[in-house]
């Protein structure tokens, strides 16, 4: 007897008590249902198998913050509690919600937005959407993109939106990492940043004259008419719509895009992510290069 002989088999575990046993709360096939569900309805956010983790990890936090025992009553009240349901569902909907970006992320795109903007012959400052804020880095990229394409004078006003009030309130703060801001190169760190000195050491703030020129609000893309939009600008020179699509079906896709379309004047751009594809929309838009649509 004593210590294990080296040399014997140890017991595997099986399926049934690999991943389930440590994890804190019991997460069914049917709750992940119900989530799926319930962020369809409110984001049309298309949840595909694969997210189970994810949304197991994400909101198990919310049921720790609401003292729940089981995913089952926290979808329960959500689904019954009008009163429970209002104070989570932006909870719900920010837990859910992917925010990946960077400073000029698809570097391209902001080398075909300058010079739309330099050889554009409006007379009226350009307005622009971005309808996928994250935490500022895109937004703040565009606004540098139209004060370069101005001559180095800030000019024009960027409307910044996103679903998600967490990144939405990051973004407002306007301060980052100096290495999530090496990305814009030396010289753009130098003119459109201020770096942190002391405590702050390590970070940089956008400088208030370009940040001045985005607004920052929330916004569903499954909102009708979109009046934060139309009241900004009834007619965009262009619109940021990247890496969003992708996580709606190919219905909500296309009603996305056609009030897009509604908004961006003719001859404006709208920008999508590497991997999606709006090449039927051929009515109304023709691919001007990588990702880069205009409007007929």
């Amino acid at each position: 007897m004593g210590a294990r002989d080296p040399l014997l088999p140890v017991a595997l575990p099986t399926a049934a008590n690999s991943v389930d046993d440590v994890r804190e709360y019991e997460f069914l096939p049917r709750d992940f249902e119900r989530v799926r569900r319930l962020i369809y309805q409110r984001a049309g956010i298309n949840l595909s198998d694969h997210k189970q983790n994810m949304v197991y990890s994400r909101l198990s936090r919310r049921l720790r913050v609401r003292e729940m025992r089981s995913f089952g009553e926290y979808l329960d009240r959500f689904e019954s509690e009008p009163q429970f349901a209002v104070a989570e569902e932006q909870e719900f909907v920010n837990a859910l919600t992917t925010n990946l970006t960077s400073f000029f992320r698809e570097a391209h795109h902001f080398t075909v937005l300058q010079e739309f903007l330099h050889n554009s012959q409006a007379t009226k400052p350009p307005r622009i959407w971005c309808a996928a804020a994250s935490t500022g880095e895109e937004p703040y990229s565009i606004a540098i993109s139209m004060t370069e394409a101005a001559g180095g004078r800030p000019a024009g006003f960027l409307l910044a939106t996103d679903i998600d009030t967490n990144v939405l309130a990051s973004a407002k703060r306007a301060t980052y990492r100096l290495d999530e801001a090496q990305a814009c190169g030396e010289r753009r760190l130098h003119r459109f940043f201020l770096r942190g000195t002391g405590a702050n050491e390590g970070m940089v703030r956008v400088r208030p004259e370009l940040a001045v020129l985005v607004k920052f609000a929330q916004l569903n893309l499954l909102d009708e008419g979109w009046p934060l939009v139309r009241s900004f600008s009834p007619q965009l020179d262009a619109v940021f719509c990247r890496n969003v699509m992708i996580y709606f079906d190919r219905k909500t896709q296309k009603e996305i895009l056609h009030r897009i379309v509604q908004v961006l004047r003719p001859g404006g751009l709208l920008f999508v992510g590497h991997s999606e594809n709006f090449t039927d929309f051929h009515d109304s838009l023709s691919l001007r290069g990588k990702t880069v649509y205009q409007r007929k």
